[in-house]
């Protein structure tokens, strides 16, 4: 899909770049060189094959993020060309990420994604698994918790309000022990003006932008 820079300087008013992440899924290295040059600088990639491509093709200035769901024998793959992972959602994600950043000889940041509306057709960790997976990942050598990341529910943008709140109180009981997981990757193209409200620091942003 083509960029519509409309809709894309639209959202450049009412958002800072440093939390815009665009969902690259929807477009080629033509789109992504296109939403550079409005400054976006956070492209977010969801399958891994079409990442490659993109990447190989890439000569910017800007940072990949893998926002979709990782299969373990795909990390090794992306461990050296992305800055952050946001869809963290089990222990052996988290001991191949560490095993692999271990090889490359770096340090991964990533986000644990937390399914806070308990919908059996997401991904993610628990309530009351958070404060055991933190503590999990802090043990890791080669991989730097830095904060949380969910997928709201497909309802009115208003109604997912309670569950952007939820995340920020888990992200603030977090920074109580570890200060430095400071992120809440949450919003999407329907809702994110709500999720920034409750304090995203990034917004995955899509369709908004594309259609």
């Amino acid at each position: 899909m083509k960029v519509q820079e409309q809709q894309l300087k639209l959202l450049l008013q009412e958002v800072d770049t440093s939390k815009i992440v665009i969902a690259t899924k929807y477009t080629d290295i033509i789109g992504i060189n296109t939403l550079e040059s409005y400054g976006i600088h956070l492209f977010g990639e969801n399958r891994v094959q079409d990442f490659l491509h993109k990447y190989a093709l890439y000569h910017g200035h800007g940072e990949f993020h893998f926002i979709g769901t990782l299969q373990c024998n795909k990390v090794k793959y992306i461990i050296d060309k992305v800055s952050l992972i946001h869809s963290v959602d089990h222990y052996a994600l988290i001991d191949e990420i560490d095993k692999q950043a271990q090889k490359h000889q770096i340090v991964m940041n990533i986000l644990i994604q937390i399914n806070i509306a308990q919908e059996q057709t997401k991904h993610g960790f628990k309530e009351n698994e958070i404060d055991d997976v933190v503590a999990y990942v802090e043990g890791k050598k080669h991989i730097k918790g830095v904060g949380l990341m969910m997928m709201a529910p497909n309802i009115e943008a208003e109604d997912t309000r309670i569950y952007f709140r939820k995340m920020k109180e888990w992200l603030q009981h977090i920074q109580r022990t570890y200060p430095e997981w400071v992120h809440l990757s949450m919003g999407m193209s329907n809702d994110y003006p709500v999720a920034l409200e409750e304090g995203a620091t990034y917004i995955r942003v899509g369709r908004k932008v594309f259609e």
